[in-house]
């Protein structure tokens, strides 16, 4: 396996062998077997050790069989427990969730703190055989039937193309001990009951299933890169994003094509949503329809989809400013307002001019409110807020995001849109204000 081993670092890894890695060690034999490899081969190497304190003496016990190995081969080690049940219950996360986030978390500080340049976990062919089936059985798309990427940032996996038989036989040839957690005979975690009750009748059925699943698996990474490079080119019809950064869908453009649901889930797959029926719908449902994740919104407005992040930001939330110079931060902008020497018209909707005088003080910043009215500027008379949406075709979530800044009980300014007549620079004005969004 070692001579297997090394071939496969130089064809696919050769950019590793003049950079220090941090080997994430179990103590389990993949990742004793994957520290054994890259030693034997003079990679520069250190190891690095989660211990979850979920499995009492036996974590323990890891973690002492760890401390020896690294002193057995010489290797600078790192180590960190974690009270995991107590921060997964803190933030709400499952077990193995946030057992995941602690276990990355530290060792992208590892790599920070240290100068080390990537993170090298034991993962292995029958690994990605399991998580192929997990994300099989919870449904998913394209990517999700990939596999476990050899490379994701700074994380790489060379032990990929060799299986679990392959890697115990090593370690027994080799004489080699390693640790094994118990907890992996259990089937109450799916990862499990795949690893002990379907993957071996798989197997039965042909004994060369692992081998003409990895073969599937890069048929399937190539028919990756040839939809991305297509979903890109699509993208440009179909997909715009404005100035907050929120993208809204062509709806016209989108059923022109003939896999239109494939291409929303691609278009979606990253903000979390899990009802697609319901998204799928959007298309022929009225305006002002709309579907939740837990970070994002997708709302039909007239002839698009508009996708927006969910702010935590309260609606109720008001803002006072007592004079000027000063600025205003929220969740989402800043406004900063200043003496200006010069008034020159703009056509910028961040940027507005207003006379000082006509303010009263203090001033204060607030989300829109029904029955809320201002003097256009540039028209005649007063409009109601609601009416002045309706003419700008605001959609729902424009209609949510506005604010609104006011002074005796006057709007001064519709943020980022219109500001008010009656606050507009004159030839009489002896202080002028420059108000602008950030």
């Amino acid at each position: 396996m070692l001579d297997q081993f090394s071939e496969h670092i130089a064809t696919n890894f050769s950019y590793l062998k003049d950079k220090k890695l941090l080997i994430a060690i179990s103590g389990g034999v993949d990742s004793v077997v994957l520290a054994e490899l890259l030693n034997e081969l003079e990679f520069d190497i250190s190891l690095a050790h989660c211990n979850f304190q979920l499995r009492g003496a036996d974590a323990n016990q890891d973690e002492v069989f760890v401390t020896e190995m690294a002193s057995r081969i010489q290797i600078p080690l790192f180590t960190k427990r974690f009270d995991t049940k107590t921060i997964a219950k803190a933030e709400k996360l499952s077990i193995q969730l946030a057992a995941r986030e602690l276990r990355y978390n530290w060792f992208k500080n590892l790599l920070v703190d240290n100068n080390l340049d990537y993170i090298v976990t034991g993962h292995h062919a029958d690994d990605n055989l399991e998580t192929f089936l997990i994300n099989l059985s919870r449904g998913t798309g394209l990517n999700g039937l990939t596999g476990i990427p050899e490379k994701n940032g700074a994380i790489v996996r060379p032990l990929l193309p060799f299986s679990r038989n392959q890697i115990e036989q090593y370690a027994r040839k080799q004489n080699l001990s390693w640790r094994e957690d118990a907890s992996n005979a259990e089937t109450k975690y799916l990862r499990n009951k795949l690893r002990h009750d379907v993957i071996p009748a798989l197997k039965s059925i042909n004994p060369r299933f692992l081998d003409t699943f990895s073969t599937t698996i890069h048929h399937l990474q190539d028919t990756q890169q040839i939809v991305a490079a297509s979903l890109e080119n699509i993208k440009l019809k179909v997909v715009h994003s404005d100035a907050n950064g929120i993208l809204k869908l062509d709806i016209t453009e989108l059923k022109k094509l003939a896999h239109s649901k494939a291409l929303l889930y691609e278009i979606l797959k990253d903000y979390n949503f899990t009802a697609w029926d319901d998204i799928y719908n959007l298309l022929e449902a009225q305006a002002g329809k709309f579907v939740v994740s837990n970070s994002h919104r997708i709302l039909k407005d007239r002839d698009f989809l508009i996708i927006s992040p969910i702010l935590v930001e309260p609606g109720n939330e008001i803002y006072t400013l007592h004079s000027f110079p000063s600025s205003i931060q929220t969740a989402s902008f800043q406004l900063k307002i200043t003496k200006s020497d010069n008034f020159y018209p703009v056509k910028e909707s961040h940027i507005i001019f207003v006379d000082a005088d006509q303010l009263k003080w203090p001033i204060t910043l607030r989300k829109w409110q029904h029955g809320d009215y201002f003097y256009p500027f540039g028209m005649q008379g007063k409009k109601k807020l609601s009416k002045f949406f309706k003419d700008q075709k605001y959609s729902l979530f424009d209609k949510e995001n506005t604010w609104v800044l006011i002074s005796d009980d006057k709007i001064v300014w519709v943020v980022n849109s219109r500001f008010d007549e009656r606050f507009k620079v004159t030839d009489s004005t002896k202080t002028i204000l420059k108000l602008e969004l950030i």
